[in-house]
């Protein structure tokens, strides 16, 4: 496995992000964070009851499809958080400005890193 940090670093290279971490939904603990501009623990603690809220909920309609990502849109930022697909209770968390960011750009980027990690 490589450097949490070092594979969330890559994700701080898009225009307008601002922060990345790797959060453990069930605790809300942080695995690794990157970057700066909002108190990340916090942000993470209060994200993962709103991945497991949806997770309980996509649960409970029996519709035999997964979540892929999570969008919260503020009026500057973009709040993308992403289930980890081969890593359970684990999502990637990733804040960006949304007057300079690219949402389409930034949930590849999301997606491509959520490929690069296989255990923790």
């Amino acid at each position: 496995m490589a450097d949490l940090s070092l594979i969330l670093n890559n994700v701080l290279e898009l225009d307008g992000a601002i922060s990345a971490a790797l959060v453990d939904s069930h605790s809300g603990m942080l695995l690794a964070s990157v970057g700066r501009g909002i108190d990340i623990e916090i942000a993470a603690a209060g994200s993962s009851q709103l991945v497991r809220a949806e997770m309980k909920t996509a649960s409970l309609l029996r519709n035999n499809d997964k979540i892929i990502d999570i969008l919260i849109t503020l009026k500057k930022q973009y709040h993308i958080l992403r289930p980890l697909s081969k890593v359970s209770g684990i999502f990637i968390y990733l804040v960006l400005d949304s007057s300079r960011g690219n949402l389409a750009l930034a949930r590849r980027k999301v997606s491509d890193i959520d490929g690069l990690i296989d255990s923790i």
